[in-house]
């Protein structure tokens, strides 16, 4: 099936923010360990995005983030939840994406290397 693609054509890698929110994990259960973070997006055609999405998932479709990462490779990773809202700024799309444990794992790992070396006199 061909998934839904809510696509960011320009602009800087999107933010994925720890959920601290419990109910969101419970809405995705899949054959892969993830954990579901949050992603901010202003868009200035929210309401479309919204009845593609809701269509897609009516057709049993999946619904992808299509990204550039920071070295502007394409990246995609799945919506699981989203909401539509608004600000001063126009619209802001809410985003629950899954994340994958490895790249989470890796991040972590950066951050206990980075304190290992604090420790080491000069």
């Amino acid at each position: 099936m061909e998934p839904e693609l809510i696509t960011i054509v320009e602009g800087p890698t999107p933010d994925f923010m720890p959920n601290p929110q419990g109910w969101v994990q419970s809405i995705y259960e899949g054959p892969q360990e993830t954990d579901v973070a949050l992603c901010q997006l202003r868009t200035g055609n929210g309401g479309d995005i919204m009845d593609r999405c809701q269509q897609a998932w009516k057709e049993g479709r999946p619904v992808r983030l299509d990204y550039p990462d920071d070295l502007r490779l394409r990246q995609q990773v799945d919506v699981v939840a989203l909401r539509l809202t608004k600000i001063d700024e126009g619209e802001l799309l809410l985003l629950w994406v899954t994340m994958p444990w490895e790249l989470e794992d890796v991040e972590e790992g950066d951050e206990a290397d980075d304190d290992m070396d604090s420790d080491i006199p000069f």
